[in-house]
Order: structure tokens, then sequence, then C-alpha cells
């Protein structure tokens, strides 16, 4: 076993601590910052990071931050690079390897996600520049006949190879095969898909000889389509979502990570709050992007008058979330910041 992945891995699920998912790509942050009238200049985005980053103890609650590849190469406002503007407040920086994803030849409506060809050198890079962990998101989308069974073996396949080759660089993978929340389906539709997306990467994996206790998987919670007209109870979600898990993830997985997914940030904390309370073999943690950056962003607005309120918006959703992974939140502690 390799002691350095061992140690990371441990840190990344320390108990009552998640993963902040500062990695969206250039169009998502684009359309972020547009909401709130803000320009998506590289130095906006460095500042708003910087932001985040810097938020004072943030890492009682945070234990790791996804980058993206132009933040992985930035420095901040006193020119230190911005991993180790991380790891010097306690908090372990990893980095999104995949390129984004495309149109999957032949299959309308579905996508394969890009980046493999260069990933084993971009690996090297990125260890240097102080990155502990990677991450590759597969998109699998439910709609009429789809997600076909290529389309979900060859993003397998892809989460396992990138796998493969983060624990060869003895970088942590997050395997991230996300189940997208868009469409008008059932709750049903959504466990099945999952379970058989789930398996698949699992299959995979072992075929890829990627040690399973040396990663960490990303996955959605079981809901139904956001265009559907009844969206379920809290406890629903919770009950539907371990089933699937218990059925697909291997007990050798260390810890399950959920993303929010599009889910507002109170809602994500509600259904991550009553998954916690489960007796589980893995540990349960959330890696969030919207659903932890949202207030802090609507308060920033790009005014750097306005980055104490920013961060303390920040630090307060994270809090609330680790109170959920003890499944001790309450709707309470939104209107109780610490």
């Amino acid at each position: 076993m390799n002691s350095q992945m061992q140690s990371t891995v441990e840190a990344l699920i320390a108990s009552g601590k998640g993963i902040l998912a500062a990695d969206e790509s250039f169009p998502t942050i684009e359309k972020r910052f547009k909401a709130l009238g803000i320009q998506s200049t590289e130095e906006a985005r460095r500042a708003y990071r910087e932001m985040l980053f810097t938020t004072p103890r943030l890492s009682e609650y945070i234990s790791g931050t996804i980058l993206f590849d132009e933040t992985m190469h930035q420095r901040s406002t006193d020119g230190i690079p911005m991993a180790e503007v991380l790891a010097k407040r306690g908090i372990i920086p990893g980095i999104k390897v995949d390129k984004g994803t495309v149109a999957l030849a032949a299959f309308a409506g579905e996508k394969i996600t890009e980046g493999l060809d260069t990933l084993r050198d971009r690996l090297i890079e990125y260890r240097e520049l102080g990155a502990r962990f990677t991450k590759w998101r597969a998109v699998i989308t439910i709609g009429d006949h789809i997600p076909t069974r290529t389309c979900i073996d060859v993003n397998a396949a892809a989460l396992a190879q990138f796998a493969a080759l983060s624990q060869e660089a003895e970088l942590v993978p997050i395997v991230e095969p996300e189940v997208l929340m868009n469409g008008s389906h059932t709750m049903e539709r959504c466990e099945e898909v999952a379970s058989t997306t789930l398996r698949s990467v699992f299959v995979a994996l072992f075929k890829q000889r990627v040690v399973l206790e040396h990663m960490l998987l990303k996955t959605g919670m079981i809901l139904p389509g956001e265009e559907h007209p009844a969206q379920a109870e809290v406890e629903l979600v919770a009950e539907t979502t371990l089933r699937c898990l218990r059925r697909a993830v291997p007990a050798a997985v260390p810890g399950i990570v959920f993303l929010s997914g599009g889910q507002s940030d109170e809602v994500a904390t509600q259904r991550l709050n009553a998954i916690c309370r489960a007796a589980v073999p893995w540990k349960l943690s959330f890696s969030f992007g919207r659903a932890l950056q949202a207030p802090a962003l609507t308060i920033w607005k790009g005014f750097s008058n306005n980055v104490a309120a920013a961060q303390e918006a920040l630090r307060h959703r994270a809090q609330c979330n680790s109170f959920a992974l003890q499944g001790k939140y309450s709707a309470e502690m939104e209107t109780r910041h610490t």
C-alpha cells in the first residue's frame, strides 16, 4: 500500500470535513459571473478563487479543494502559488484533469469525456505544482432511449484509465460518474441508470487494476429529474440513494463524496444530513461546488470590499455541511453564523 496516497485519502475523508469543488470550466464560471454582472477575466477568476481559498477557519470544515488548470498555474496577490495558499491553510490541493465532454460519435444526445491522451505528462506537472489528488468527471444523460450501454461503458473505461494513471503518479483519483438531473425522468429511472453506471465503473476499475483503497467515488444522489412534477422527500432520497450505493459500490472503497449537481445549497445539505445518518461501510462526505459557493459569489460580486462577508457566507455553508456529515444539521443553523 502506498503510504502517501493512503494518508491523502484519510485526510480527505476526515470526520466532519468535505471537499470544495472550485474547478469550474471557463464556460461555467463565465455563466455564473455573468448572472451577477461580473466580467469573466483571468484576474477576476483569480481574485474570486483567492477569496474562497483564504477564508478564515475554512480548514475546520474543508479537507481538500479541487482546482481548475488555470488556477493551478496562478498565484495569490502575495505571489504565492494557489496550491501552496491552500496547503499552508491545512487544505489539500487537488486538480480536475479531464478536458470536458464532447459528443459521443454515432450516439445522439450522449457524451464522452476527453483528456486521456496527454494525461500521463500532465499528472507529473500537477504533482510538481503541489496537487495530491485528481478528479475526472463523466456525464450520463437520461432521456428517450438513453443512456445506451455503449455510452456507459466507454465512459467507465475512461474513468478507469484516468484512475490508473493517477495512481501511477501517486495521486489519489476521485472517480466521478455523474448521472445528470436534467430531464423529467422518475426517481426509479435515476436509480436504475445510476446502478448500471456504478456497476460498469467498478468492473472497469477492476480490469484496470486500480487499487480501490486509494481512490474516492464522487457521485450524485438518487433524484427525479429536475423537470419531474413530483420532487422527492428528503428521507426517500436518502433511502433510495443508500440502497443504490450498497448494491453497487464495493466496501473496499474508503469514501464516497456527494456532488450537489444543481441542487440548491440548503436542499443539498438537508439531503446530505439524512443520508449520513445511516450506517455504511464507507466514509460519507461531500464535494460541492455551487452548493458551497453560491451565497459567497452572490455577496462578492467582484468587489474587494465584499470579501469578508462573502468568506463568512462560504464558511457558514461549509459548517452546515460539516454538521450534516454528522447527521446533526438542522434548519435553525441557517440563521446562526459562527
